[in-house]
């Protein structure tokens, strides 16, 4: 009887040994298909923040705004398909930051053009001509 019973303990002892190498195995493997875009995901919240800012101030309008932020969607989308097999690939990251670029680039015309919303009730504030 003990026999059988050390027999059943070695067998459930084994299925415990090869399932925690199974997971040892898979870990790693999880951890580095998470590719990791640290620059990239710092430079969306700066140009978030900067969409923000120019709402707060009232040097974009909540039209300029959300244009802006569907823009910002589009990176974080590329970012994300980018991201889905795991390796961000040179290629991969160049278009990433050339999107990027061109989205800085339009969050800084749209902040300095002449129509601003100072009072911030929806409408375009223009300057008056003399």
């Amino acid at each position: 009887m003990r026999l059988r019973e050390f027999a059943l303990y070695q067998e459930e002892t084994m299925k415990t040994v090869k399932a925690l190498a199974a997971i040892a195995i898979v870990l790693p493997t999880l951890a580095f298909a998470q590719a990791n875009t640290p620059g990239v995901d710092q430079r969306q919240a700066n140009q978030e923040r900067r969409i923000d800012q120019g709402v707060a101030s009232g040097s974009l309008t909540q039209r300029e705004a959300n244009r802006l932020e569907r823009g910002q969607n589009r990176v974080d989308n590329m970012e994300n398909r980018a991201k889905a097999d795991g390796v961000v690939t040179r290629q991969e990251r160049a278009r990433i930051h050339h999107a990027q670029d061109v989205q800085s680039n339009r969050i800084a015309q749209q902040k300095h053009d002449r129509q601003h919303d100072y009072n911030h009730n929806g409408r375009v504030d223009r300057p008056r001509h003399r």
